[in-house]
């Protein structure tokens, strides 16, 4: 039995996954270019250990995909913080709203979204139409960005 269904296993695969994947050299890169920029404001992103975990298996994963999923279209993703640094100060607030702390994890189709994680390992989406969670974990947030299943939209009270 494998950890992600068939479909997102070779999805992931291709884009130069396995199963005990561990880069922490490149991780630990991309969180430091992240953690050094300061918004407008002062906002800054703040690393902690479900976003230290999610990226030294994950960071520079690319999917590119295009076409139809379950529900919604299958669109690439970039598992790079480095393409969402100035979202510290959106992040801040999305965080307040759930009461959790928010680190990007990268982006969905062309800037059409920002995926982020929070301090429990749930995984956002945040786009110019509102917030979804992906999923309680990144194993779970990677299915639904890969088939294309519906998110759930996070509420004004941080809730879904």
């Amino acid at each position: 039995m494998t950890r992600f269904p068939d479909e997102v296993d070779a999805v992931l695969r291709n884009a130069g996954w396995s199963e005990g994947r561990h880069v922490p050299e490149v991780a630990g890169h991309m969180i430091e270019v992240v953690c050094a920029y300061t918004a407008a404001g002062g906002a800054r992103h703040t690393r902690f250990p479900a976003a230290e975990r999610a990226l030294a298996e994950f960071a520079g994963i690319y999917i590119d995909q295009d076409g139809p999923g379950l529900v919604l279209r299958r669109s690439l993703f970039a598992i790079d913080p480095t393409m969402a640094i100035p979202t510290a100060t959106t992040l801040a607030d999305f965080g307040a709203a759930l009461g959790s702390r928010l680190f990007p994890l990268g982006v969905e189709g062309v800037d059409d979204a920002v995926l982020a994680i929070d301090e429990r390992g749930r995984v956002f989406a945040l786009d110019p139409t509102g917030e979804w969670h992906l999923g309680d974990t990144l194993d779970a947030a990677l299915t639904t960005l890969v088939t294309g299943a519906a998110p759930a939209r996070v509420s004004d009270s941080g809730t879904w």
